[in-house]
């Protein structure tokens, strides 16, 4: 069995228990050992989806310079969106 800190990070997964421990903040009458503990926990998750969407807007960048002639093209084609 693979150890908690080996298993591949899951994006959807840390959003939604971020989303819990959001939730459970919301709640009146918390207590505080368990607040300070959930407060860590959704810093690490928040610090860990920050590094997963850099990682995906640098490959999407990769992937728009290699392939840039497709990209600008399409650019091109595009008709301009009148307001």
């Amino acid at each position: 069995m693979t150890p908690k800190s080996e298993k591949k990070f899951n994006f959807g997964e840390a959003w939604d228990e971020l989303e819990k421990i959001t939730e459970w903040f919301e709640k009146e009458g918390i207590d505080l050992e368990e607040g300070l503990a959930k407060f860590e926990r959704g810093l690490l998750l928040a610090s860990k989806l920050k590094s997963r969407l850099k990682e995906v807007e640098n490959r999407v960048q990769e992937i728009k310079v290699k392939f840039s002639d497709v990209v600008a093209s399409d650019e091109r084609d595009e008709e301009p969106i009148s307001e």
